[in-house]
């Protein structure tokens, strides 16, 4: 199956959907065209969700998501549906079924996951902007290895119906775009906001994480804190976990991983569905996980929200790396992968935990690919990030 109005020289888009949804005239978003990952349903479609048996196993979608919705109605067309990782179960962006998406700004490098195709046709210029979600980093990751601005929105903002969940405490939608003022627009009707010019009071720089990244990384990253403090004026530094981001990440891991399985636990067990063995031991994992494990988890996750609730006083934005550095090779051994993986999750874990909007900032390289700096807010602070995104792109 061919989208006559998709030219896809990037393998961003689903080859097995023709899904296409033209804007309606005279709205704030006219004359752009976005992407929308293959977990949002669309009317009279199948949501393949990145899983051949996943998509084998779905009826056609009797509406649309929300989220896609209320961008046609300001006016973008949605030209077609985008490659995820498998149930959304990835941060890399290699598909085993359907392959893997090209990072137009890192050639040779993984886009990031989940939202890997709609990372890719932002990047490669194919659409003005796109819809992801994120669970556990899926916008947020492909961003900074892309080169995009991306936000994780504060959890619940965005209505999620219409999208194949995955983990319901932690899932989001959010969105990518090449341009700030683009981002901004599109913000303005998926968070329903006229958004705002006000700044948030203080800036907080995360010590622990960026300790957690390689010299030259480190280094790259410095002018762009430099920029954000002078823009926020007030400027502090600290640690953010008193007993280590890896404890953090962790807690997160167990309670999300649980929930994942509860989604899709009666269908596997119905299906026995093709899965890679990345994502096939994740579910194994998870299926495993103990009742005093989960019970753990939500002690830590209430001392985190003690302390995040603390550290984002009074309008106060945390500043922190995205990922521990720009992304990996394409097909490299998942077992080299795997410290990138577990630090990059200490970094994503945070706004997960806390429910607050976290947003990706592309203003460095290292050796010519992107790396990205991320500011976090408290639950709602979501137009602020935005509205800094803009005045540091003005000040270019």
């Amino acid at each position: 199956m061919v989208n006559a109005h998709i030219s896809d020289p990037l393998n961003a888009f689903c080859k097995d959907t023709n899904a296409y949804l033209e804007g309606v005239p005279g709205g704030l978003l006219s004359n752009m065209t976005f992407a929308a990952k293959d977990i949002f349903d669309i009317q009279g479609y199948v949501t393949g969700g990145g899983n051949p048996d996943w998509r084998a196993s779905q009826g056609i979608a009797k509406e649309t998501a929300w989220a896609v919705r209320i961008l046609v109605e300001a006016g973008a067309t949605m030209i077609g549906k985008t490659l995820t990782d498998e149930i959304t179960r990835g941060i890399f962006g290699e598909n085993a079924h359907y392959g893997t998406p090209v990072n137009a700004n890192a050639p040779g490098r993984v886009t990031g996951g989940s939202s890997s195709g709609s990372a890719a046709a932002v990047a490669g210029g194919l659409v003005d902007f796109a819809l992801g979600s994120d669970t556990g980093g899926s916008v947020r990751v492909p961003a900074s290895f892309c080169g995009l601005y991306g936000l994780r929105p504060t959890h619940g903002r965005i209505s999620l119906n219409g999208v194949l969940p995955q983990s319901g405490s932690y899932d989001t939608v959010g969105w990518f775009a090449r341009e700030p003022e683009i981002f901004a627009k599109v913000g303005a009707i998926i968070l329903q906001s006229d958004l705002t010019n006000e700044l948030p009071r203080r800036v907080v720089i995360a010590q622990d994480a960026f300790e957690l990244l390689p010299t030259n990384v480190f280094d790259a990253l410095q002018p762009s804190v430099r920029r954000i403090c002078s823009l926020i004026g007030q400027e502090s530094s600290a640690r953010l976990s008193e007993t280590g981001l890896s404890e953090w990440r962790d807690q997160q891991g167990v309670l999300q991983s649980r929930e994942a399985w509860e989604t899709v636990r009666d269908w596997i067990d119905e299906t026995n569905p093709r899965f890679s063995f990345e994502v096939s031991e994740r579910y194994v994992l998870a299926k495993n996980i103990s009742d005093s494990e989960i019970n753990s988890a939500q002690n830590i996750r209430t001392q985190v929200l003690n302390r995040m609730n603390d550290l984002l006083s009074d309008k106060a934005i945390i500043c922190l790396p995205t990922t521990i550095g720009p992304a990996p090779v394409v097909g490299q051994k998942l077992s080299d992968r795997t410290d990138l993986r577990l630090k990059t999750s200490q970094l994503t874990c945070i706004a997960g935990t806390t429910g607050g909007p976290q947003i990706n900032l592309p203003l460095a390289h290292v050796d010519g690919m992107p790396v990205g700096i991320s500011l976090l807010g408290s639950q709602g602070d979501d137009e602020a990030l935005i509205e800094v995104a803009r005045r540091l792109r003005v000040a270019d």
